[in-house]
């Protein structure tokens, strides 16, 4: 059973709830549930039925309060999820977010939506994802039809970033890499600059706190069994989703390859090439809508002051529309 909910590291206005998930070769494995505490409000707002679980990318864990207001202020319930081995899941002696099929999110999910509807069953569900969690939300959505009332990716990783051919040629050898060698670790490509261009955009009027152990400056290891996840991943997007809600994808204007620092890197995603994440969006299901902002970053919501505000502007835009209040 789950523990009880207890403060969390953000501080006033967040708890969080430890969900055991059995065990692995590597340990107790567990996924942790943030909840936000909004102070209570007399007059119900647009979003007065709705329940937002976010989840976030790779080397990441959930630490964006602002994020929480934006649903807070419209009367939604905000919730993100911590996935296993990740952030404040990750336990002594584990792999840092090591998965061999993306599909065993499935159990940390399922976990999350019975605490989140234990007291409050029949609210509307809103999949919110970045990145890595944008790739696992929607084959997640396309696999539970009916569950999800609308879809957000905020740059969500859809696309191998070598393009469609090069993830075609190199998946059945990772495979075969992944069943005999799972932990091997691939050559590291980050050189940090993602991170450098989110501290020189960083907002002293919305301060953001990040634990460097959850979210190093670096990108963790690559292995191979968990790039054989993705990659699967990719491959099934490419075949055609059928997400039966409405999906808004987030993106940035532009892409520019991070080899060297320069600073239209703050500017740009350098983590991702839009423009394929774009195009592979549109294989997510029958109602899709692509928000292309410019100057935005990979998490556009922790770009400069007027990309981000112009991000959450479009994001409301869009939920107001597909989340109108029912009748």
């Amino acid at each position: 059973m789950a523990e009880e909910w207890r403060p969390d590291v953000l501080g006033a206005g967040f708890e969080q709830l430890t969900l055991p998930l059995g065990t692995d070769d590597e340990g107790a494995v567990v996924a942790t549930l943030v909840r936000s505490m909004p102070p209570w409000r007399l007059r119900p707002r647009p979003l007065h039925d709705v329940d937002v679980l976010y989840v976030h990318g790779w080397t990441d864990y959930f630490f964006q309060a602002s994020l929480a207001a934006f649903w807070d202020t419209r009367g939604a319930r905000f919730f993100a999820l911590d996935l296993r081995k990740y952030g404040r899941s990750l336990r002594e002696g584990q792999t840092n977010g090591f998965i061999t099929h993306l599909e065993a999110y499935d159990e940390d999910i399922a976990a999350a939506l019975a605490e989140i509807r234990r007291d409050a069953p029949g609210r509307r569900l809103v999949l919110l994802g970045h990145s890595t969690g944008g790739l696992t939300l929607s084959l997640w959505a396309d696999r539970h039809p009916g569950e999800a009332a609308a879809v957000i990716l905020n740059s969500p990783w859809l696309e191998f970033q070598f393009s469609a051919a090069a993830r075609a040629a190199i998946s059945p050898v990772v495979g075969i890499r992944a069943k005999r060698h799972p932990f091997t670790a691939a050559p590291q490509l980050d050189f940090g600059y993602y991170a450098r261009a989110l501290e020189e955009v960083a907002d002293p009027n919305d301060p953001v706190t990040i634990n460097l152990e959850w979210r190093p400056e670096l990108s963790w290891p690559v292995r191979t069994a968990w790039l054989d996840a993705i990659l699967t991943g990719h491959n099934r997007v490419a075949d055609g989703l059928d997400i039966d809600a409405p999906v808004c994808v987030l993106l940035s204007a532009r892409s520019a390859p991070p080899l060297r620092w320069s600073a239209d890197l703050t500017n740009v995603d350098s983590v991702l090439v839009v423009d394929d994440i774009a195009r592979a969006s549109l294989k997510l299901g029958a109602s899709v809508t692509i928000e292309r902002i410019d100057g935005a970053l990979h998490d556009v919501f922790l770009s400069r002051r007027i990309p981000r505000v112009d991000a959450y502007r479009r994001l409301d835009r869009w939920a107001r529309g597909c989340l109108a209040p029912r009748i």
